[in-house]
């Protein structure tokens, strides 16, 4: 066998799912609604995760669903009752705006503060861009 002939076997063999596969997987919130309240039960694993403070993180929540809220544990407390699919598209804004890189599009970013200004650095390209306030 030629070169071509083991790189296209090779490639046969390789499943779809495992090229397309992500090293950046968010878990979904678990979300339950508890009286007025709704609960995202694994909160702080989902900002640890990102590598976002968990204040920043719920501000950031608390902003885009125009409800009060805190922290309680390793949970967050939100008053109101939103569905999962309402909060997990606010996550995914979120890592939008605060973690995904707009140059290179990875998500080795960290917040840095210079000054008065809040900047997110990416780690893997070095770009650098201000970001807004919460």
């Amino acid at each position: 066998m030629d070169y071509e002939e083991l790189v296209k076997r090779a490639g046969d063999k390789i499943s779809d799912e495992l090229v397309s596969e992500s090293r950046f997987k968010v878990p979904k919130a678990q979300i339950f609604i508890q009286g007025k309240h709704t609960i995202i039960k694994n909160f702080c694993e989902i900002s640890s995760y990102l590598s976002r403070d968990k204040n920043h993180f719920l501000k950031f929540l608390l902003k885009e669903l125009a409800a009060p809220g805190e922290i309680d544990g390793t949970s967050a407390k939100i008053l109101g009752k939103f569905r999962d699919e309402k909060i997990n598209e606010k996550i995914k804004l979120y890592i939008k705006n605060f973690v995904t890189c707009t140059i290179c599009g990875k998500p080795d970013t960290k917040i840095v503060k210079k000054g008065n200004l809040y900047k997110m650095k990416c780690e893997a390209c070095g770009s650098e861009r201000a970001i807004s306030k919460v």
